[in-house]
């Protein structure tokens, strides 16, 4: 999820150096939203510290 958030915002800043301001908006906005839901997924899995364990 962080990969991606990574495109989305190097896309962003490439949109925005091009001056696509909408599509520049969209990327980041896309990129902030899959980094902020990726560091919330990785803070609860740490958190519950749940092992799967293969059998």
């Amino acid at each position: 999820m962080l990969y991606y958030a990574t495109i989305f915002l190097f896309v962003g800043f490439v949109a925005w150096t091009l001056n696509v301001a909408g599509i520049a908006t969209v990327a980041t906005q896309s990129a902030w939203t899959l980094l902020v839901s990726g560091i919330v997924l990785l803070l609860i899995h740490l958190m519950t510290k749940d092992t799967i364990r293969a059998s």
